[in-house]
């Protein structure tokens, strides 16, 4: 059995440690805010934090997490006042939504590390992160606001 906490929750699972941590996430507990894109960490729609830090959790076993603190989408603010959130929806990010959750959970990242990131920065940390509608440039935008809102 692997311990760890999803978003301030004690979870156990039983699934063999090998097993991607995405699927436990989805499947066994039930948050599906956390997406599956690619399967080979390439995309980011998977993204979590592990202690603070982006993880794919579509390559990540189970294993990793153990004794960890896991943020999904869902941990970020239960109420989604988080300021990335807010400012998704004020800058209309989202077209098809897909990937919005793996790209909130990576710009969280950024802004928890740097709460001021120039352009430059932004783009070099979101970059790996794919949206197939192309909303790069609102996604930029977003953060901005966000890291002046924060």
């Amino acid at each position: 059995m692997i311990t760890f906490v999803v978003n301030g929750r004690e979870v156990h699972s039983e699934q063999p440690g090998d097993t991607p941590l995405l699927w436990v996430i989805r499947e066994e507990l039930g948050l599906t805010g956390t997406k599956f894109g690619c399967g080979i960490a390439q995309c980011g729609a998977c993204t979590v934090h592990v202690n603070g830090n982006p993880v794919r959790s579509c390559s990540t076993p189970v294993s990793a997490a153990a004794g960890r603190k896991v943020t999904t989408i869902e941990g970020l603010s239960p109420t989604s006042e988080h300021a990335l959130q807010k400012a998704w929806i004020a800058e209309q990010v989202p077209q098809c939504g897909y990937c919005q959750s793996g790209q909130i959970m990576q710009a969280a990242a950024l802004l928890a590390k740097n709460q001021q990131p120039t352009r430059e920065q932004i783009v070099s940390h979101m970059n790996g992160n794919i949206c197939r509608c192309g909303t790069y440039n609102r996604i930029v935008r977003a953060i901005q606001r966000a890291s002046k809102e924060a």
